[in-house]
């Protein structure tokens, strides 16, 4: 599994898709099916963390071995799960934004309703729960503590679950990347063609 998170990046952010994500924790097991991610792709790329070869306590990890995890927090509020991608040294990710809950499903749901107070008729679109790369953090329970380490080697890590075709990834441009310039329109978004777990902004 080791040699999966040294594929090229855009490859990378495909073959994720339809990998079971799952978290063990304190609270108990909850894990996703991933429909939907993002490639960030370094030095070059305007939209990356590291554009420009950026080198900050913050993206320091995402200089590290392929496999893993930068988290980071943004808008004052969420949390975002990334696979560090590319070879040591080249700073690359993948931000995963979406799942399809899978298991812990009650677990995940305290975790969002509990503080975003919605209605039991919300609670119960499970489509919600993770749609979004804040929500699944929050579902899962995943936290920047997990910062720097490793997939598949502590409380995080893949399982196969679906194989899904290449005809079934659609590709569009990143959201919330305005500020990137022509960055902002390059195809590097995936997600499973038709899921309604599919992020919707």
């Amino acid at each position: 599994m080791n040699s999966f998170f040294s594929q090229p990046t855009l490859q990378l952010a495909q073959s994720l898709i339809g990998m079971e994500l799952v978290h063990e924790s304190k609270e108990g097991i909850t894990s996703g099916i991933i429909v939907e991610t993002e490639a960030y792709m370094g030095p070059e790329d305007r939209a990356a963390h590291s554009y420009g070869g950026r080198r900050t306590k913050r993206t320091e990890v995402m200089f590290d071995q392929p496999g893993s995890i930068y988290m980071y927090f943004i808008y004052g509020m969420h949390v975002c799960f990334n696979i560090v991608s590319g070879p040591p040294g080249k700073p690359e990710a993948v931000l995963i934004r979406a799942l399809e809950p899978v298991s812990g499903i009650a677990l995940m749901e305290k975790r969002r309703y509990s503080s975003w107070k919605r209605s039991p008729a919300q609670a119960r679109k499970i489509m919600h729960l993770t749609s979004g790369p804040g929500k699944l953090c929050q579902a899962m329970g995943l936290g920047l503590e997990l910062y720097g380490s490793k997939m598949n080697k502590g409380p995080v890590f893949l399982k196969e679950n679906k194989k899904i075709p290449a005809s079934m990834i659609e590709a569009g441009p990143r959201i919330n990347v305005h500020y990137a310039g022509e960055a902002a329109e390059y195809p590097w978004r995936f997600w499973l063609r038709g899921s309604p777990y599919v992020s919707k902004s």
